[in-house]
């Protein structure tokens, strides 16, 4: 790969970065600090020492995410992840200049239910873009690579605790309605983010039990720029010899690939299944 590719692909990663960063920045500032929700995080812990402290949360924010990077690079080094460093530099800055620039003195709605569900799928979504590049938040992620790199610890364990934690102490600071909220928040967060990830990487298998190979076949990797495997099999009812095609698309490549079986070869059996973990040259793990 030269370095103009090289230089493109990395900048199509800071964007997109970026943008999962901003989207995150609206789902903490808009929703999830004007109504306490203090489930887990660096922004959690903020939320809960705000009221004992003369400064808003996200200086908090920013206080503790700057000591827990300069952590990340004195005991993790040059392993510690350039990416990682921008999104919560990033991501602590923004939180600042949201409560200088647009200051909320009250939550957006009277609706805490839904505030709650934007509190919680704006920064999951974004948490899942972060993981899915091989990125992170910061925070108590870098933690959690300290930890990991240092002790034999059961790192996701010791994590929910420290954030149960937190979502308990939610409960004597404010209210017990802010508390169950944050509880919920923490319980939703992580179904949310593996849900996103698994749509992202979502990827269409197909089995196809063909008389005629050669014009899918075609069709594959002329028209979609993929590839297939072939094998020679038997029908057990009829004995005829049939060929199946095993084959992998994205989402998009899935339909295309369905209607044109359909049109052209009518006769052809399909099965088509959902899956997120393909890794090999094309997918995730070897572009």
């Amino acid at each position: 790969m030269n370095k103009k590719a090289r230089f493109s692909i990395i900048l199509g990663r800071y964007m997109l970065l970026t943008l999962a960063t901003i989207i995150i920045i609206i789902g903490i500032y808009v929703f999830k600090f004007p109504n306490n929700f203090s489930f887990g995080g660096v922004t959690g812990i903020a939320i809960v020492l705000a009221p004992f402290v003369p400064v808003t949360p996200g200086i908090l924010t920013l206080i503790i995410n700057m000591f827990l990077l300069l952590l990340g690079f004195i005991f993790l080094g040059k392993s510690f992840g350039l990416m990682t460093a921008y999104v919560s530099i990033l991501m602590s800055v923004g939180l600042r200049l949201c409560e200088l620039w647009f200051p909320m003195n009250q939550p957006l709605t009277d609706e805490p239910v839904l505030e709650l569900i934007f509190a919680i799928a704006l920064p999951a979504v974004a948490s899942a873009v972060y993981f899915n590049i091989g990125a992170s938040g910061g925070g108590t992620d870098v933690v959690a690579m300290i930890l990991a790199k240092y002790t034999s610890l059961n790192i996701g364990a010791a994590l929910f605790v420290a954030d149960l934690l937190i979502v308990i102490a939610s409960c004597f600071v404010f209210d017990t309605k802010t508390g169950l909220c944050s509880l919920t928040g923490l319980l939703a967060k992580s179904l949310v983010v593996d849900g996103v990830i698994e749509n992202i990487n979502l990827c269409k298998y197909f089995t196809i039990i063909s008389d005629n190979p050669k014009p899918i076949c075609d069709f594959i990797t002329n028209e979609l720029g993929r590839s297939a495997t072939l094998y020679n099999a038997q029908g057990a009812y009829s004995g005829a010899d049939k060929t199946i095609i095993i084959t992998i698309t994205k989402r998009s490549q899935a339909v295309k690939l369905r209607n044109f079986i359909k049109h052209m070869e009518p006769s052809a059996f399909i099965a088509i299944t959902n899956s997120s973990e393909i890794i090999g040259k094309g997918f995730r793990g070897m572009n």
